[in-house]
């Protein structure tokens, strides 16, 4: 029996979290070096809400640093294209462009590999509205965009994705409290 979409929602769900068994099975594919970037985000994880049905993304994920809507994908294939199938994907992906052009928000699709040989299955990409700044708009600079076919369809290319452990390392960087003054 194969893992269906939801799977994979939940298990990035869990990720973003923070939750203790997800980050564990996650670590498992990583090298050790990298596994302290978990143990850091396991202590200042996201709240991530389930948003499917009328919004029209799968998660989101909520810091006081900054928040953006996510959409899960997964596939066998290296390269998931929008315009595939009934299309709905680059249809869904023109609404999320207009939404956050209109408020200025980071969209963050979330490119599950399914199979694959080991280390890190999850890659990010980023589409944004005009207007962002502050927090989402380092993020944004920092996550490779959604690709275009030269008809403007989305493309996600898993190789051109920025791996979730180097996101969450630079959610801890951004987000690095200071001591501050001494009492």
């Amino acid at each position: 029996m194969g893992r269906t979409a939801a799977t994979y929602e939940r298990e990035l769900r869990e990720l973003l979290r923070g939750d203790p068994e997800a980050l564990r099975g996650y670590g498992r594919r990583l090298p050790p070096t990298d596994r302290a970037v978990l143990d850091v985000h396991r202590r200042r994880p996201f709240l991530v809400v389930r948003a499917a049905g009328s919004l029209g993304f799968d998660l989101v994920a909520l810091r006081p640093e900054f928040s953006f809507p996510l959409e899960v994908k997964a596939s066998r294939d290296a390269t998931i294209r929008f315009s595939a199938a009934s299309g709905r994907a680059h249809e869904q992906l023109k609404a999320h462009r207009a939404a956050v052009d209109r408020v200025g928000l980071l969209v963050v699709y979330a490119f599950r590999r399914v199979g694959g040989d080991g280390g890190d299955p999850w890659r990010l990409f980023a589409t944004a509205g005009a207007g962002i700044d502050g927090g989402s708009m380092l993020l944004r600079n920092f996550l490779p965009p959604v690709a275009e076919t030269k008809e403007g369809h989305g493309v996600l290319r898993w190789d051109e994705g920025r791996p979730l452990l180097e996101f969450l390392r630079r959610v801890a960087v951004l987000t690095e409290r200071s001591p501050g003054p001494a009492a």
